[in-house]
């Protein structure tokens, strides 16, 4: 267990993509505190992701401070899973390696001249 000096500041954790038990526990373990505007139940919730907090990793918080995490993407975030992938129209035109190289012929062909 790493025991950590008790200073005035802390840096704030990346929360995102984590558990809500295991961003607690993050949360916690390096001092600062979390609420959740989009979970009044935030502290019997556990398996939801951390999709956005604030303020950002890595910024230093005084000890004690509060760390916003949503769990759900707000209005135009993209919280609209995989969305339609295809068709996508135009289609691309051809290219790659059947551009750069002429179709291959007859291995066997004889030349005659």
């Amino acid at each position: 267990m790493l025991i950590r000096p008790r200073t005035p500041e802390v840096r704030v954790p990346r929360l995102v993509g984590l558990m809500a038990m295991d961003a607690r526990e993050a949360a916690a373990a390096q001092g600062v505190l979390l609420a959740a505007p989009d979970r009044p139940d935030f502290h019997r919730t556990v398996v939801d992701y951390v999709v956005r907090q604030y303020p950002p990793p890595g910024v230093e918080v005084a000890r004690g401070a509060v760390v916003t995490v949503w769990f759900d993407f707000a209005d135009g975030e993209g919280g609209g899973g995989a969305g339609v992938r295809e068709p996508r129209l135009p289609t691309p035109g051809g290219g790659g390696m059947r551009r750069e190289l002429d179709p291959p012929g007859d291995p066997f062909e004889t030349v005659t001249g």
